[in-house]
């Protein structure tokens, strides 16, 4: 079973910086794919940034350019730097990891407030 330990949220002000990182442990196999997505108050929860075995990365449009997703060479840690955060980018942040058999995994969520 994996357990994905989650750290780094917090309150910024706006145009401020946090890193967010989640640690894979436990029986984890090799993971294909890690992502975080996040729930804001109200909506439905988005998918902020994914990164994939080679490298590839994806963004959401609207943290393109002041978000970078990155794992460590181990491939069990995944970062998030977020910069020029904005009020809008509150939200629960969850990271999630997928194994080479398709198997998530849901961190327990961090809260990142960026106060207006």
């Amino acid at each position: 079973q994996v357990h994905l330990v989650e750290s780094g949220g917090g309150s910024v002000q706006p145009g401020g910086s946090l890193r967010l990182s989640c640690a894979a442990t436990g029986s984890v196999r090799r993971l294909s794919a890690m992502a975080w997505y996040r729930r804001p108050p109200g909506p439905q929860g988005e998918l902020v940034a994914g990164i994939f075995n080679g490298g590839t990365t994806n963004y959401a449009d609207s943290v393109m350019g002041r978000f970078t997703i990155s794992r460590d060479s181990a491939g069990n840690t995944v970062y998030l730097q977020m910069n020029s955060l904005k009020p809008e980018d509150t939200a629960v942040y969850y990271c999630k990891v997928v194994d080479d058999v398709g198997f998530e995994s849901w961190g327990q969520g961090t809260q990142v407030t960026g106060y207006a």
